[in-house]
């Protein structure tokens, strides 16, 4: 064997030395049964925080799912609306050149406006929305009706879907339909708002059904087909918006660009994210807010890291004696306490992570946690999980970077004097 092949494995095993010793000073038995008992409280309070971090992510993670799935059947992918002015006409808006592009399944054209609706002797305050009738095809809203049906014409009869808020105000019985629902707009141009039958359009229109999708839509919404919104405003036309719907409903940011360069300057394009960027927003800071607080949490599980190192640097002061009469240096000394607590850290982030996904993976599959007491009337009767790859190799490194503070700090202030070591 040459010179250099065993210069090469004395310099392996050197480096292997302090993995080595910090495996033997972490499953060996210690001299105090106190150092054990902190060790593996230590490990055992940053597992259940890593797990808890990671459940807590993955809930998070399904909720906002939950939410973007069902604003998803509300909110187009993307929306086109007038930079200036509140309408403009559909006849003049490029929709041939629009619907040439692959991506594009369906153009919807809407009308929105404020309207007063009365049923019976109450009355309540709105917006209707009218939609074309390619609404019909891709819109979701047909598995959030409360009750009735999703009907928004058949042949020549209109018919109205009413958001839960609106309904409940109103007290409506969408089986009785013989009582419809009274819709008012102002008129535009009324010569005389004194007189009730001037200043506002009025129609009758029965309702074939009620949904739920969000608080603040369904306190605010009725909606009804195009051709009756365009009855009630007069218009001939006129659109206040146009709904754009893609196939994979995830439409790419070069989409949206090639969009709003057809449609030019005049015209706003928004995704998804843009119409409801308060919304988002949110729910990102309230997902960064619980993931600083459990880190926090996790940081204070570290310090039985810091005493357990601690101890065991004190009970080993013969062993680093030992270890620097056979002429170990300062650094390997520090290197051995220093990866056995990362070591600590990596078998507890390791158990965390396969315990949270253990249980996420169930609550997934079986749905054993429920919201409120499992008989509500809820949308989803179980707590949603979504487990992410990101959230799985977030939370591991976040625990490693705990676990090696955690480490360095005793190491750096009881082994800062190492040359006081000496045999006893």
């Amino acid at each position: 064997m040459e010179i250099s092949d065993i210069c090469m494995q004395k310099s392996a095993s050197l480096m292997n030395f302090p993995s080595f010793m910090a495996r033997r000073y972490l499953f060996s038995k210690k001299s105090h049964n106190l150092i054990n008992i902190i060790s593996a409280i230590s490990m055992l309070g940053l597992g259940i925080g890593t797990a808890a971090l990671i459940i807590v992510l993955s809930v998070f993670n399904g909720f906002e799912g939950v939410i973007k799935s069902l604003y998803r059947s509300i909110n187009p992918d993307l929306l086109i609306t007038a930079r200036e002015g509140k309408t403009f006409h559909y006849q003049e808006f490029p929709v041939d050149k629009l619907k040439k592009f692959h991506e594009i399944s369906y153009l919807v054209p809407v009308v929105e406006e404020d309207a007063l609706f009365k049923y019976g002797d109450k009355q309540y305050i709105g917006k209707i929305k009218g939609y074309g009738h390619d609404f019909m095809k891709v819109s979701k809203l047909d598995s959030l009706m409360q009750t009735g049906s999703f009907v928004l014409e058949s042949g020549n009869i209109n018919y109205a879907v009413v958001g839960a808020g609106v309904a409940w105000s109103l007290g409506l019985n969408p089986g009785d339909r013989s009582d419809p629902l009274g819709i008012f707009v102002p008129r535009r141009g009324a010569s005389s708002m004194l007189s009730f039958q001037n200043a506002f359009n009025e129609t009758d229109v029965p309702v074939a059904g009620v949904f739920s999708v969000q608080q603040d839509f369904d306190q605010k919404y009725v909606l009804i087909p195009l051709r009756l919104a365009r009855q009630l405003m007069n218009y001939k036309d006129e659109v206040t918006s146009v709904e754009v719907y893609v196939k994979n409903h995830n439409p790419s940011e070069e989409l949206k660009q090639k969009v709003e360069q057809i449609v030019g300057k005049n015209f706003s394009v928004k995704n998804r994210f843009q119409q409801n960027e308060t919304l988002y927003k949110i729910m990102k800071s309230e997902k960064m807010a619980v993931f600083l607080i459990l880190v926090f949490i996790l940081i204070l599980a570290s310090f039985n890291m810091i005493g357990s190192i601690s101890l065991l640097i004190v009970e080993k002061v013969k062993d680093i004696a030992v270890l620097k009469s056979m002429g170990a240096d300062k650094k390997s000394v520090r290197q051995i306490f220093l990866r056995q607590g990362i070591l600590i850290s990596l078998i507890s982030a390791i158990f965390g992570l396969m315990t949270g996904f253990v249980v996420l993976w169930l609550q997934q599959r079986y749905g054993f946690v429920k919201l409120g007491d499992g008989t509500g009337d809820y949308i989803i009767n179980a707590y949603p999980v979504k487990m992410e790859l990101l959230d799985f190799i977030y939370v591991f490194f976040t625990v490693q970077i705990i676990g090696f503070l955690a480490s360095w700090y005793p190491v750096r202030i009881l082994l800062k004097d190492f040359k006081g070591y000496k045999l006893q």
